[in-house]
């Protein structure tokens, strides 16, 4: 119950309008069946003639009893009355059209009280999932080196799927079926307080048995999504890589994989769904075998002389019993549902809950940028072990500086540190002296262009692409931007020049050509600091001669860092470092580095012997 509570607390309060009307709804609803089925005992008497007693009118202030039998009386009265002066016949007849319209009634408010429901669902579902794309954007990158994927995007499907149906039976369960069977016992109690509390006496053991049977659902549940996302993961897996796939012939090896893992996840299946199947067959039997008992405990007071209840009233007493038994079923089926609405939910709240490192400053410094950059004692590390290790440098305004040395010796880390993309955990980094720590995130990220490996491109035009993250931007500037970059021509060689889609992650492209629109991005967006990691690596030479006139341009009266492999794009640098295992191991330009004969040389003549051969 308080996972539920909790989970209502959190979506509905934006809903409290169609909550009321649900409710009332839901309200109206119940008394008007009970009213409506209170026809049966008119008929049932009309029919038999069991009831021979004299009634007369007794005025509603007059004090001669309560309310209730002052109605119940008055009511016997006129329906003898209409029998006397119309005939029976024409008394079934009203009474017929009496249950109709009360009918009718029911019908209607049952029908606006799932009308009102209906935003409730559709609003709670929008909400979590906007909440979960959120919070993805505002996340560190560092939270998805951790997580897959497919995972993820299992949870903003399936889960928020399985929560959705989890907040309609938490309204069903709260504001729906506890009223209607308050109501139900009230009129119970009312008509007979004896066997109502035969009634209360054998109910529990009906809910006792049901919780038993679901109680393990929840861990169930939470284990089958946990496998619908690994297969998810494996899905996205498949369409990035493909390529390598089928030059693998490793076609079957993936199937295998994947089947593997959707049997399994099948199996889980089917004992959730089996076990929820159960809750409606078994409620029903349990609902019978308790009917059953207090039918023959009523019928023995009746049959014994008691007085407790007449016939009539006892046949509306078990119909009332009888209408218990949906909402009591429902109540069942809503408490599976929940169970597995649950299990989603914690799996969505990895992402809700997950905890933001890099934390927003209260009061933010202003942020200028007209000196330098400078690393102090830097130290990062991602889990257990130091990436970067006590780096200190200086990088004055509108030099250009290179930062090289083999895989994994900190360079892009170096790099994804300056607009915290990750946070340190010693040391500072300044920009005029100002710590970017004491400074908005979106004054820093501003300052900053990247031109990446991997060119990152969206499912979208040229113009979108190129204009992507500038506001009030216009059409002149986009192809500017785009001259520069050397991109310019194969545009206008496509069929809608800037307005043809260039397809997922810019597949319709030559990296050659992926890569100069992501240069013609940077350009319009105009940084002062700009980050070229590995920006020509994957290129074949006419490619690379192109994309690097296109950053020279780029480069042009920039503060630029440059993340290379290929020693040769970086000769001209103002200023080398060289890194190795997280630590700059030398400093100073080309022809400085290579004479002194140290490790820059050493990864100078190994490109070179590499090259050659």
């Amino acid at each position: 119950m308080k996972g539920i509570i909790h989970i209502l607390k959190r979506f509905l309060p934006p809903y409290k309008k169609h909550l009321i009307l649900t409710f009332l709804f839901n309200i109206l609803t119940a008394i008007l069946n009970v009213f409506s089925l209170a026809t049966i005992i008119p008929i049932l008497q009309v029919l038999f003639r069991v009831n021979t007693d004299t009634y007369s009118f007794i005025a509603w202030n007059s004090g001669n009893g309560s309310l209730i039998d002052i109605a119940l009386n008055n009511v016997n009265w006129y329906i003898t009355h209409l029998i006397e002066t119309n005939g029976a016949s024409f008394t079934l007849m009203m009474l017929a059209v009496i249950l109709i319209a009360m009918t009718l009634l029911k019908t209607g408010t049952a029908y606006l009280g799932s009308y009102f429901v209906i935003p409730i669902r559709t609003g709670v579902v929008k909400d979590i999932r906007n909440r979960i794309n959120d919070k993805i954007l505002a996340l560190p990158i560092g939270f998805f080196t951790e997580e897959r994927k497919g995972d993820i995007l299992s949870r903003i499907s399936g889960d928020v799927n399985e929560v959705e149906s989890s907040v309609m039976s938490s309204l069903d369960m709260l504001f729906k079926n506890p009223l209607l069977i308050v109501i139900y016992l009230t009129t119970m109690l009312i008509l007979s307080w004896q066997l109502t509390l035969f009634v209360l006496v054998v109910l529990p053991g009906m809910g006792f048995i049901m919780g038993r049977v679901g109680r393990s659902l929840k861990r169930k549940s939470f284990d089958a999504q946990n496998k619908w996302g690994e297969l998810m993961s494996q899905v996205e897996e498949t369409l990035s890589g493909l390529r390598v796939i089928k030059a693998f012939n490793a076609e079957g090896r993936i199937s295998e994989r994947f089947h593997a893992g959707s049997n399994q996840f099948r199996r889980m299946s089917n004992r959730i769904a089996r076990r929820q199947q159960l809750a409606h067959p078994m409620s029903e039997l349990l609902g019978t075998i308790t009917i059953a008992i207090v039918l023959w405990f009523g019928g023995s007071l009746i049959l014994g002389g008691h007085g407790v209840i007449d016939a009539a009233t006892f046949i509306y007493y078990l119909t009332i019993f009888y209408s218990i038994i949906n909402p009591a079923k429902e109540f069942s089926k809503s408490a599976y549902a929940v169970q597995r609405g649950l299990a989603s939910m914690e799996r969505i709240d990895r992402i809700l809950e997950a905890e933001d490192p890099i934390v927003e400053p209260q009061h933010p410094a202003t942020l200028t940028f007209q000196r330098e950059i400078a690393y102090s004692n830097v130290w990062f590390k991602y889990n257990n072990d130091w990436v970067i290790r006590d780096v200190t440098l200086q990088i004055e305004k509108g030099k250009t500086i290179a930062l090289v040395g083999q895989s994994g010796s900190g360079k892009s880390t170096m790099a994804d540190l300056l607009p915290r993309f990750y946070d340190i955990q010693q040391g500072c980094i300044y920009i005029d002296n100002t710590n970017i720590k004491d400074v908005r995130l979106h004054d820093l990220r501003a300052l900053v262009g990247y031109v990446n490996q991997e060119a990152i491109l969206f499912n979208d035009t040229f113009y979108n692409n190129i204009a992507f993250g500038v506001s009030n931007v216009r059409e002149e500037q986009v192809i500017e931007a785009a001259r520069i970059a050397n991109a310019h021509e194969f545009i206008m060689a496509t069929e809608n020049g800037y307005l043809t889609n260039i397809g997922d992650r810019g597949g319709k492209l030559s990296g050659g050509q992926r890569q100069r629109i992501s240069i013609a991005r940077a350009i319009l967006k105009n940084p002062q600091i700009l980050i070229l990691d590995e920006a020509t690596s994957a290129l074949d030479t006419d490619s690379e001669r192109l994309v690097q006139e296109a950053l020279e341009k780029l480069m042009q009266n920039r503060t630029t860092i440059v993340i290379a492999h290929r020693l040769s794009t970086i000769k001209n640098a103002d200023e080398i470092y060289v890194m190795r295992e997280g630590k700059i191991v030398e400093s100073g330009q080309h022809a400085t580095l290579y004479a002194q004969g140290g490790y820059y040389r050493k990864l100078c003549d190994t490109q070179s012997e590499f090259s050659e051969s």
